[in-house]
């Protein structure tokens, strides 16, 4: 499908959108990532084992790891490699988690400092087992940051820290430069794709992110590709500026393993160029959309993109 602007009506084109027959099916051509292997890539890997850290890269199986690694650029993944929930588009492993890292957040902060990273992205798994969810760990992880690399801008991407009165502002009170958070699909298919969560939860955790430091950039991410109408992803479009959310990000949904939601749909390059048109008319400050956008994909050019069109909105 290929979205007709001016009609706002959607238009299928079947040569362009594939609809994959068959669990594991073959990816259409547009599905295209580096392997890794370089030296880069390798360079990188030693370091954060030297670390002993964990990245979502690798926990995820992300598809850019071999281009993002090259260039030294990972996101790390605090709190353990296992997730208190089991979201059924995920590949990160389900259980019950050992006790916070007190040491992780002076390790990672050396680990950022040896890579040279002028812009950090930090995630975690979901860690319900916690008290505040894990807030303060992110806290501890942004000031560790702060003190080992002064200039490097932090960007949070959190869980929805559902049922931890509180945890949110310890995370904003920390003043990272962008608070993400993702809803990840559209609110139908939550109960089936994200049972865990809450998307109206979700949405009022942005809103109130931006609430409590308005400076700070907020940004959240969807896949496409699971069995979302159109006129779904649209509402979420609204829904998060609605929550005043400047930055969306829109990537392709690809199946880690048999046992997980399927693929749907495989969304053509066409299509995204424009969701992207789309959301930039709805007015978020940066909006990028193809099938390999991740959440921290390109994340250093596009927090170089937000602050310059935010300086130009304030020029207006």
């Amino acid at each position: 499908m290929v979205f007709d602007l001016g009609a706002g009506r959607v238009l299928r084109h079947p040569e362009k959108t594939h609809r994959p027959d068959r669990i594991g099916a073959p990816k259409p051509n547009w599905i295209r990532a580096q392997a890794p292997g370089s030296a880069g890539w390798a360079a990188t890997r030693d370091i954060l084992r030297g670390h002993k850290l964990v990245t979502v890269c690798e926990e995820a199986g992300c598809p850019n790891v071999g281009e993002c690694w090259e260039k030294k650029h990972a996101t790390f993944m605090i709190l353990g490699d296992t997730c208190t929930r089991a979201c059924a588009f995920c590949n990160v492993k389900t259980g019950m988690p050992g006790a916070p890292d007190l040491h992780e957040p002076a390790r990672l902060a050396e680990a950022v400092a040896e890579l040279g990273l002028t812009h950090v992205v930090v995630t975690s798994v979901d860690r319900d087992d916690l008290d505040d969810g894990g807030a303060e760990h992110f806290a501890r992880v942004i000031a560790a940051v702060r003190a080992q690399s002064p200039a490097t801008t932090i960007e949070v991407l959190t869980p929805d820290f559902l049922r931890k009165p509180g945890a949110l502002e310890k995370v904003v009170g920390a003043k990272p430069d962008i608070f993400n958070h993702n809803l990840e699909t559209v609110a139908s298919l939550y109960p089936s794709v994200r049972p865990g969560a809450r998307y109206f939860h979700s949405l009022r955790l942005l809103q109130r992110a931006k609430e409590l430091n308005p400076c700070t950039f907020t940004k959240s991410g969807i896949m496409v590709g699971l069995g979302e109408g159109h006129h779904e992803v649209l509402q979420v479009m609204d829904d998060l500026r609605s929550a005043d959310v400047d930055f969306l990000t829109v990537g392709q949904y690809l199946q880690p393993t048999k046992k997980h939601h399927p693929v749907v749909s495989f969304v053509s390059p066409e299509e995204f160029k424009a969701l992207e048109e789309i959301a930039l008319a709805k007015g978020f400050l940066l909006v990028s959309a193809s099938p390999l956008t991740r959440s921290s994909y390109h994340a250093v050019e596009d927090f170089a993109k937000l602050k310059a069109r935010r300086q130009a909105q304030a020029a207006l």
